[in-house]
């Protein structure tokens, strides 16, 4: 199944445009009076059928809309630092993609060596990304904030909020992942995972998150790099409500089919 993009539509037709139309008209050879599917990036799909072609615009007549096309019970924010070298940032952030995110937002702590991120490259690396999990919604890349500023944004956030760091602290000792989205009220389906620089968070920081809310944990006896910690995070939620969805209790299900 191929996947096209478009944020122009008035709801009858869509509107290829510069890339994507390259890619379906030069790329795949399609043609008036073929079937396409576009997404909207926001959970849409169209079935849709050409109209017109050019490598520069195509525009497509909807045959089929379909709201919420391969969504999830649940939302997901990752509020990673970035790393030292990029590539491995990226790399997260596509997998996420494939795997289940809603939102990435580049973080800067205390300890990171990066204080850079180009999002627009975020942006389109998500939207390649999505198109080829067979995704309608593409993940939000957010501005940098410092780690202090977004943990002061989370403060009243309705989300269970989760920080993964390395050290121990005896006033605040970590659980698994996998035991703090167990203990999640059944009301809640929002998750936000803040995870720290290849030198961890500062003590000062995880004070400062524990504070607003932040439930310290770990992602087993393994010390991770970044992106390899924020992917695990991704999976285990990712898998914590599969096994929900899979659960015969018909208060889980009731709760995931609301």
């Amino acid at each position: 199944m191929e996947l096209f993009y478009s944020g122009n539509t008035d709801g009858k037709t869509v509107v290829l445009e510069d890339d994507e139309a390259m890619h379906c008209v030069k790329v795949l050879r399609h043609r008036a009076g073929d079937m396409i599917h576009v997404i909207d990036g926001k959970g849409t799909l169209y079935s849709c059928r050409l109209a017109s072609c050019s490598p520069k615009t195509a525009e497509a007549e909807i045959v089929e809309t379909i709201q919420n096309w391969n969504s999830r019970p649940y939302t997901l924010e990752m509020a990673v630092c970035p790393t030292k070298n990029m590539d491995r940032y990226e790399w997260f952030a596509e997998k996420a993609c494939e795997t289940g995110t809603d939102t990435i937002v580049p973080v800067i702590g205390d300890h990171s060596e990066r204080k850079t991120v180009k999002t627009d490259r975020l942006r389109k690396i998500l939207l390649s990304a999505a198109k080829q999990s067979l995704k309608a919604e593409i993940p939000e890349v957010k501005e940098p904030l410092t780690v202090r500023e977004y943990v002061g944004n989370m403060k009243d956030s309705g989300s269970l909020k989760l920080m993964a760091y390395c050290f121990e602290d005896e006033d605040t000792p970590r659980i698994s992942i996998e035991e703090a989205l167990r203990g999640m009220p059944a009301s809640c389906r929002s998750v936000s995972v803040l995870i720290g620089p290849e030198g961890d968070f500062s003590r000062e920081e995880a004070e400062t998150a524990v504070r607003n809310g932040f439930i310290p944990v770990h992602l087993g006896q393994s010390r991770l790099r970044t992106e390899t910690a924020a992917l695990a995070a991704v999976f285990a939620v990712y898998f914590h409500f599969g096994s929900l969805a899979d659960n015969l209790d018909s208060g889980v299900k009731a709760y995931l089919d609301d």
